[in-house]
């Protein structure tokens, strides 16, 4: 990765004086490897993860995923899985002798296995179109797999350029496919017809049978109709387990059979996220609502041995923890960090150890791994032990009242070398979502936002989790309902303010930037205020009528704002930033990729010809090929660099 600066040197902007050797940079932050699916394996002596790295070569621009392998004791680790293609998703057989996996290395999307002491992978199946997941048998005999088959109609309409589409006819469903665990390759089986879309899966304990999660169509505005059936694999017979009003999904069997454990939301379903986990009884049906967790978004990892305790994982203010919830009682932490953030969990099959990511504001992420029953995390990779290690600002937790007296909290990161009573510039870096939350992770991840590079060139950084995130509980998520623009614009405002008032932020140097909910709330405060000297705005919401219309979540802002455009249409007029984009000054950088079905593009130009025609001062960059968050390496450190750019020219 160090030829990375030379291959891109004539297409950055000129080096900056604290860019010499010693600090971060954009280009270093492309150094640092990401952890994914830390899973151990069901004996308990093995470790498997994801390492992924940027490759940025003169006609290369993307991310490459491999497998590792580690003990459990740490004592030794090896990369898994070689080549120039992703492999991902690393899975156990029952035995602990083989890892499964998916990989496009045949040019198409296949599974695979391999040993775990190494050598050449077999392909297991022969497939020519989408795979979703897949998950092991109890007895290792078989793989199940949700994918969709191309037809050969589909290849002939495209070659013979008449693949047209019709809105919403024939959804591109996935269904569920069983085929041989063992190396050789046979025809899968199809277990659904494909008349819905198979979402997520498990096997029961007995191998008899699966819980699957359906929904109408693979179109993400779906999820709010899913439902959990479950299938006899010995007669194909199907039967509705969990079909409500409410959203279900996520099963997952005890290690007994006896319970299938489940996510049901709220009814009706709502955006900002109302989950509860409930039991049902195989035996006759009967099911019973455990007790709520702090923020009442779980994410089950699976269940204890014992079939005594569900584990799952969720977010408490900046971090993200685990917990054990019993079938009677309150949910309590297994393992809570003094610092840091957890991610990428998975529990073994056994039900006895759990593998993890943790990383720091200060420690880049490595995998880990733990006994349920006891011990401290052991680190079982190496991913960034060798990456440079130049000094990071310190970041530590705020808390400020907003006007309305609700307590705000946020992470503030300070220069490099801060000296205490110094006023610097100051950058409000606003979260997506708006359901997101900032987390203590890395200052150098490879984002869109160089974190690290903004403190190593003398910026704070102030990363609010205003009313509406998650990591607060339900009532803080759902404050900012019909509101947008609202209480949470006082937030941020009151956090700003904190800052100054803190003698850490110079109020005339100030710049505001964010992706996604960020970019509406960045391209909203601009035309409320002119107190920020820059304002970034990243494939931001503006105009909330035509984005209801031509996002694919067309039921998000009907359930934000209590009803339909046409229901309710000065709601969405007086809270979209096109509204009130008259008089705007500050200088706007907009980016957006062009292939954002989310958050259409369109939305970044009615702004930009909004600020244009004024003669206000704004530039917009496209990135093509790219969807609501950019992945190419290219695009993201040009992302950075001109993050760092702007602020240089108009806020520095």
């Amino acid at each position: 990765m160090r030829t990375l600066v030379v291959l891109l040197a004539a297409a950055l902007p000129a080096a900056h004086a604290s860019d010499a050797p010693g600090a971060w940079t954009p280009e270093l932050t492309m150094e640092v490897r990401t952890i994914g699916s830390v899973t151990p394996s069901p004996d308990g002596a093995w470790v498997a993860w994801t390492e992924t790295r940027a490759v940025i070569e003169a006609d290369k621009s993307e991310q490459l995923t491999h497998i590792f392998l580690g003990r459990a004791g740490g004592s030794r680790r090896f990369q898994l899985t070689q080549g120039e293609k992703s492999c991902t998703a690393p899975a156990f057989s029952p035995d602990s002798a083989w890892v499964y996996f998916q990989s496009e290395r045949t040019g198409k999307p296949n599974l695979f296995r391999i040993r775990v002491d190494g050598g050449e992978a077999e392909r297991i199946t022969d497939w020519k179109g989408s795979i979703g997941s897949f998950r092991v048998s109890p007895d290792g005999k078989w793989v199940a797999f949700t994918g969709r088959k191309d037809s050969e109609e589909e290849e002939k309409a495209r070659k013979e350029k008449r693949d047209f589409q019709v809105v919403d006819e024939k959804p591109k469903n996935h269904s569920l496919w069983l085929l041989p665990a063992s190396g050789e390759i046979k025809p899968p089986r199809e277990l659904t017809g494909g008349e819905f879309h198979v979402q997520d899966f498990d096997w029961a304990p007995d191998g008899r049978f699966i819980a699957l999660v359906r929904v109408p169509t693979p179109v993400a505005d779906d999820w709010t109709r899913s439902d959990i059936l479950e299938l006899a694999l010995e007669s194909g017979a199907v039967r509705l387990v969990a079909a409500s009003p409410a959203a279900e999904r996520s099963p997952r069997y005890s290690p007994d059979g006896a319970w299938l454990a489940f996510l049901r939301s709220s009814e009706p379903p709502r955006w900002a996220g109302e989950d509860r986990i409930v039991l049902l009884r195989r035996a006759d049906g009967t099911t019973r609502t455990l007790g709520a967790t702090y923020d009442e978004q779980p994410e089950i990892l699976g269940w204890s041995r014992d079939a005594r305790r569900i584990y799952f994982m969720e977010t408490r203010r900046t971090r993200t923890t685990l917990f054990a919830l019993p079938l009677e009682g309150a949910p309590a932490a297994v393992h809570e960090p003094p610092a840091g953030t957890l991610g990428a969990a998975n529990l073994n099959r056994a039900g006895d150890r759990v593998g993890f990511a943790w990383e720091t504001s200060e420690e880049a992420p490595e995998a880990w791994v733990m006994a349920l029953t006891g011990g401290q995390p052991i680190r079982v990779s190496r991913a960034n032990a060798d990456l440079p290690r130049p000094p990071l600002g310190k970041t530590e937790i705020v808390r400020w009242r907003s006007p309305d007296g609700l307590e705000i909290e946020g992470l503030l990161t300070y220069p490099v070398g801060y000296q205490a009573g110094k006023r610097v510039p100051l950058i409000l870096l606003i979260h997506g979502g708006p359901a997101g939350v900032f987390r203590e992770t890395f200052l150098g991840t490879p984002g869109l936002y160089p974190l690290a590079a903004f403190s190593a060139r003398g910026y704070a950084v102030l990363r609010p989790n205003p009313r509406g995130s998650s990591g607060y509980g339900k009532p803080f998520r759902f404050a900012n309902y019909n509101d947008w623009g609202g209480r949470d614009y006082e937030d941020l405002m009151a956090g700003v303010d904190h800052v100054i008032r803190m003698g850490v932020a110079d109020p005339e140097r100030l710049a505001v930037m964010g992706w996604s909910y960020g970019g509406y709330m960045t391209s909203w405060i601009i035309t409320q205020t002119r107190r920020f000297q820059a304002a970034i705005i990243g494939a931001p919401v503006t105009n909330l009528w035509s984005f209801t219309g031509t996002s694919d979540i067309p039921g998000f802002l009907p359930d934000y704002f209590s009803g339909e455009p046409w229901e309710n249409f000065e709601a969405y007029r007086k809270h979209s930033p096109l509204a009130h984009a008259k008089g705007v000054t500050t200088p706007a950088l907009i980016l957006h990729g062009e292939a954002d079905v989310r958050v259409p593009i369109s939305q970044a130009y009615e702004f930009y010809q909004a600020l244009k025609r004024q003669g206000a001062p704004v530039k917009m960059v496209v990135y093509p090929r790219e969807g609501h968050g950019p992945r190419e390496p290219k695009f993201r450190l040009d992302i950075m660099n001109r993050h760092l750019e702007w602020l240089e020219k108009y806020v520095r």
